[in-house]
């Protein structure tokens, strides 16, 4: 079986050390008083990480990097895995949030969903979040992915999903849960921790929805299918996250024949007034029905915005408007009281 190499990255930073550089053309790279090794490997030396980071920055801003692997090593002659460029590069001058990504406290905070015709709730988002030091999961996925990272990070998330509403959430109440596609590289292998931790905390799998984030474009929609197909074997419901955002709505749709449907809040914001965004969402609900998709309106900021997507038969709605993330989910009962129902 093969595994993907970003669930065991090496990570170790020598304090001081070479930097390995692997390029089909050295007379491309910057002059860094380097020498060769074996193999035509460029070895670049170092006294200190600052060294290292203006190293890797001069090269970075220098060079296209593109085609460069790189490596770092207390000796140059040592047998190492080379990584993309950028991997090194991110994972030197983003050391804090790396550490951070290994190492820290995270939580997961629930955003309510709700049957937008009844106003009663149908589940909760789970939402990475990360207190010391803060840093917006934006910007700590994007680190994730950059640094080659993103399946680890992605693994914890799911793994507080299930763990937190195990202890939050009764049965039949669902939970939406992301993950990043390029996080799984063989489904049936990268997947089964979070199988096995589904009974571990005895959650039922068909309370679980895993939604495609839209942090990336789709790039190659038979692998995300099998992976969608294989949350599905396992009993589990799929969605995709942000419709509209990156993807070829309708192709995609028929495609990939999700369970749910997320649309992106471009076209939530003050739709009761625009006729494009309402002709937008008129032909996602005819499609949603012909595959029979269930339609889920996200960021709903206003009553006017609740009332129109009410008004043309949206199913599930979430945004501020409901409900904040929260640390604790929403109980039903403060929900009613702000939501306009029929």
């Amino acid at each position: 079986m093969t595994f993907c190499t970003a669930c065991t990255p090496d990570l170790a930073i020598p304090e001081q050390g070479y930097l390995l550089l692997l390029h089909s053309r050295h007379d491309t790279l910057p002059l860094l008083e380097p020498f060769y090794t074996k193999d035509k490997v460029y070895a670049v030396p170092y006294r200190n990480p600052d060294e290292l980071s203006d190293r890797l920055t001069q090269i970075n801003s220098e060079t296209e990097t593109a085609n460069i692997k790189a490596a770092l090593a207390a000796n140059p002659k040592e047998a190492k895995t080379f990584s993309p460029f950028g991997y090194i590069y991110e994972r030197v001058v983003q050391r804090d949030l790396v550490d951070l990504i290994m190492k820290g406290d995270f939580s997961s905070f629930f955003q309510p969903i709700v049957h937008l015709e009844s106003g009663s709730l149908y589940g909760y988002e789970s939402l990475l979040r990360s207190f010391d030091p803060p840093v917006s999961p934006f910007h700590l996925f994007g680190t994730a992915i950059k640094t080659g990272l993103q399946s680890i990070l992605d693994r914890r998330a799911r793994e507080l999903a299930i763990m937190s509403r195990s202890d939050s959430i009764k049965p039949g109440i669902k939970s939406f849960i992301n993950f990043i596609p390029s996080s799984i590289y063989n489904p049936e292998h990268c997947l089964q921790h979070t199988f096995k931790m589904v009974k571990q905390y005895g959650v039922r799998p068909d309370d679980l929805i895993f939604e495609v984030v839209e942090t990336e474009k789709i790039k190659d929609i038979n692998h995300l299918k099998n992976i969608l197909d294989t949350y599905r074997a396992h009993g589990m419901k799929v969605a995709l996250d942000d419709l509209g955002s990156g993807y070829s709505t309708y192709e995609v749709l028929e495609k990939l024949k999700p369970d749910y449907v997320k649309i992106d809040r471009q076209y939530i914001s003050d739709c009761y007034k625009d006729p494009e965004k309402q002709t937008f969402l008129n032909k996602v609900q005819g499609l949603a029905r012909e595959l029979s998709i269930t339609v889920l309106a996200e960021g709903i900021e206003s009553e006017e915005e609740f009332s129109y997507l009410q008004s043309i038969d949206i199913h599930l709605g979430q945004g501020y408007f409901i409900g904040k993330p929260a640390k604790s989910p929403a109980s039903q009962e403060s929900l009613f009281s702000q939501i306009p129902v029929h």
